[in-house]
């Protein structure tokens, strides 16, 4: 065999080699881009159904959505039925404890409940001078701990028909069932019907109530 021949068999076994090579990174690279667009189109698609299980899952409260990722704080902002609530909260100091990673229970009265007090009641609580007062109002209605209806209906049913709940500001409220609702009856004797039950917040859960809860003192 002379030497151009061997030369251009080598030159061919050299050139079917980096083809060769040549084709293997190029499927390698595909493969890795393929594997990329579909890790991102696998991430998309979870941040996509994240979103959806976040709609289905938010209650509608006073036209808002209830988001379960955000504070009991954030959420009652939302709602027209709770703007009372909200400024009696700003108006305590009690933002920041209501933003905080609790658990609380909040049993929530609607702004027709604080519209039904005595004429000029809510609007002197909201004053300055009275924050202190205000803020035992409020955190008469908080109970630590991620109390929702059917924990809060056992706690009932095991207890021979009602039970006593320990509150943030230290007085004692009263559940118990009447006409198929939940009841919850204050220190002075003035009962709340759980109208909205388990709005659930990132710190905790939400009853909406039809009364405001007045503590002893």
């Amino acid at each position: 065999m002379n030497f151009t021949k061997v030369l251009s068999i080598a030159l061919i076994a050299g050139t079917v080699t980096l083809v060769s090579c040549n084709d293997a990174e190029k499927e390698k690279a595909e493969k890795e881009k393929m594997e990329m667009e579909q890790r991102a189109a696998d991430s998309v698609a979870m941040e996509e159904q994240k979103m959806k299980e976040r709609e289905d899952n938010a209650m509608m409260v006073g036209g808002a959505k209830m988001y379960q990722d955000q504070t009991i704080v954030e959420n009652a902002s939302k709602a027209n039925n709770l703007t009372t609530l909200v400024a009696a909260v700003k108006a305590a100091g009690l933002v920041e404890t209501l933003n905080s990673d609790g658990p609380f229970t909040v049993f929530a009265p609607v702004d027709d409940a604080f519209a039904a007090l005595p004429d000029g009641t809510v609007s002197t609580l909201l004053k300055p001078e009275n924050k202190e007062t205000l803020s035992g109002i409020l955190t008469y209605h908080v109970v630590s701990g991620n109390v929702d209806a059917a924990s809060l209906t056992k706690m009932i049913q095991d207890n021979n028909g009602s039970v006593t709940v320990d509150t943030v500001n230290g007085g004692k409220l009263t559940a118990a069932i009447e006409g198929g609702n939940v009841v919850i009856t204050d220190a002075k004797g003035g009962k709340a019907t759980v109208v909205v039950a388990d709005i659930k917040q990132s710190n905790g859960v939400v009853h909406a109530v039809d009364a405001v809860l007045m503590p002893a003192s």
